[in-house]
């Protein structure tokens, strides 16, 4: 059986300079069934309530190091661009919607498809409501079905991060690029930083 690429997608805006858009490639279910699995360890063994969410900003460093340590056999990979919110031109800033939407298909260009996957399933964190998630599914299958194989099989499916371990990790790694950003801070960022494939500050 051919494998199939999760992409799990975070966005992490807060009043702030920038914002970052990141996306963890898992290719294949295992991986997939595998990240979970390290999430729930990571909540039994160093939580003491196990129902809390993972948040990047709320997780203490050594529990980040926990963590990762805990990845090694899993293959994925880290794409994200940052957006300098200073330099958006004055008539985008009240359509973040639409420059969500960009910054989001510019991460996935980044990204290598192969021809031979079975499917790509996005999973996003959601944040949208109904006519906003219509509207970037919209925009990015448009823009998918000119880069991928006609029998390759898309989904996008808009879930809550709180019942999704993958969107739980990806707010962890999210946390650290937008720290190096927007604090000069890569005490975490280095932790994983060798997992990262493409990061980029997008108008500096």
């Amino acid at each position: 059986m051919k494998a199939e690429t999760s992409g799990l997608i975070f966005l992490l805006k807060k009043p702030s300079k920038f914002f970052t858009i990141e996306i963890l490639v898992l290719y294949g279910t295992e991986n997939n069934r595998k990240l979970s699995k390290v999430l729930k360890i990571v909540k039994k063994r160093k939580l003491k309530n196990k129902d809390i969410e993972l948040k990047g900003a709320k997780t203490d460093l050594k529990i980040k190091k926990f963590f990762i340590s805990k990845l090694k056999s899993i293959e994925f990979e880290i794409y994200s661009y940052t957006l300098n919110k200073k330099r958006v031109y004055k008539e985008l800033t009240d359509k973040k919607d639409r420059v969500y939407n960009f910054i989001t298909r510019l991460v996935i260009d980044k990204i290598t498809i192969n021809k031979n996957m079975d499917g790509i399933n996005l999973i996003i964190d959601k944040s949208k409501n109904k006519k906003e998630i219509e509207e970037f599914n919209k925009y990015i299958i448009s823009h998918l079905k000119g880069k991928i194989s006609p029998n390759i099989n898309l989904m996008i499916n808009h879930q809550e991060s709180k019942t999704t371990y993958g969107l739980q990790a990806v707010d962890m790694f999210c946390w650290g690029i937008f720290r190096k950003y927007e604090r000069k801070d890569e005490s975490w960022y280095n932790e994983f930083s060798e997992r990262i494939k493409f990061d980029r500050l997008y108008l500096p």
